[in-house]
C-alpha cells in the first residue's frame, strides 16, 4: 500500500473501506458478467464522447431515484430541469465531464434554469479501493461542512488529481480536509464509521437499474419528468440540446 500519514498506524485513508469492497464486487459483476467476461476497462465513443466501460445500458432512465434533500445539488434545487449525473471520482472523464457541468452550471444555475445533482458511482472493478475511499470523503465533508463543502471537496478533488487509481488519497484527502476548513479529527472518524456505505451502494444500484454501465452516467429529467440518458463525457453542446430539448417537452 502506499504511505501513511500516520507512520505508526494502519492506513486511515484504505481500511474502512473495505467495508464498501463487498458490495462494489456486487456491481463490478453486472459490469463484466454478460459479455464472455472480457469487458474492456475504457471505451471511447469519439473523441468528445469518452466513457468508461462498455456495455450498452438496459434498464431504464425512469427509474431515476427522486432527488430529494439527501442529494448532493448545485443550483436551484427547485429548478425546473435536473441533470443528475452518477460519477467515480477516480474516472479521467468524470473529471473531463465535471468541467463540463460547471460550465452548464455558469450558464444556466444563476437563472435557475437548471441543477446538477451528483451521485455516487464508483467502480470498484477499475479503481480498486480508492474510488470508495473517495466517494466516502465526499460524504463526509458534506457531513461537516454542508453541502457547499462536499461541492468544494469535489471540485478540488477532480482538479488535484490525476485519475485511473494513481491519487495518493493518504495526501490529497488530508490537503483538501484542511482547504476547505473541516475539523480534521470528527473528518476521520466519520471516514471510519461505515455510516454512509448503504448511500454509496443505493447510489450504485440506481445507477444500475437505470441503464449506466460506465461513467459518468447521467440523467437529465425535464419538467414534466420526462428523461433523457446522457452517457459519457459529452461536450456542451450535446448537453445544451437535451437542455433545450428538454425545455420543450
Amino acid at each position: 500500500m502506499e504511505g501513511n500519514i500516520k507512520s505508526n498506524t494502519t492506513n486511515p485513508y484504505l481500511v474502512p473501506v473495505a467495508i464498501l469492497i463487498a458490495g462494489g464486487f456486487i456491481a463490478a459483476a453486472v459490469f463484466m458478467g454478460g459479455g464472455g467476461g472480457n469487458t474492456a476497462p475504457v471505451a471511447n465513443t469519439g473523441d468528445n464522447q469518452p466513457t468508461q466501460a462498455a456495455p450498452q445500458p438496459t434498464g431504464s432512465t425512469d427509474d431515476v431515484r427522486p432527488i430529494t434533500a439527501e442529494d448532493h445539488i448545485k443550483g436551484n434545487p427547485d429548478a425546473p430541469i435536473k441533470i443528475v449525473e452518477y460519477s467515480d471520482f477516480e474516472c479521467p472523464f468524470c473529471k473531463r465531464f465535471h468541467d463540463t457541468m460547471n460550465e452548464v452550471m455558469d450558464k444556466y444555475g444563476e437563472s435557475g434554469e437548471v441543477a446538477w445533482v451528483f451521485r455516487q458511482f464508483p467502480l470498484e472493478q477499475l479503481h480498486p479501493v480508492k474510488a470508495m475511499a473517495e466517494a466516502v470523503a465526499s460524504e463526509c465533508a458534506n457531513e461537516l461542512g454542508g453541502n457547499d463543502a462536499f461541492w468544494q471537496f469535489a471540485d478540488r478533488f477532480f482538479e488535484l488529481t490525476p485519475s485511473n487509481n494513481r491519487t495518493e488519497i493518504e495526501t490529497v484527502i488530508p490537503q483538501i480536509v484542511r482547504e476547505i476548513g473541516l475539523d480534521e479529527t470528527a473528518f476521520q472518524t466519520c471516514f471510519e464509521s461505515g455510516k454512509y456505505d448503504e448511500k454509496i451502494q443505493a447510489d450504485i444500484a440506481n445507477a444500475i437499474e437505470t441503464g449506466g454501465r460506465g461513467t459518468p452516467w447521467s440523467i437529465v429529467v425535464g419538467p414534466n419528468g420526462r428523461t433523457f440518458p446522457l452517457n459519457g463525457a459529452q461536450p456542451l453542446a450535446a448537453v445544451e440540446q437535451l437542455i433545450e430539448l428538454a425545455k420543450k417537452e
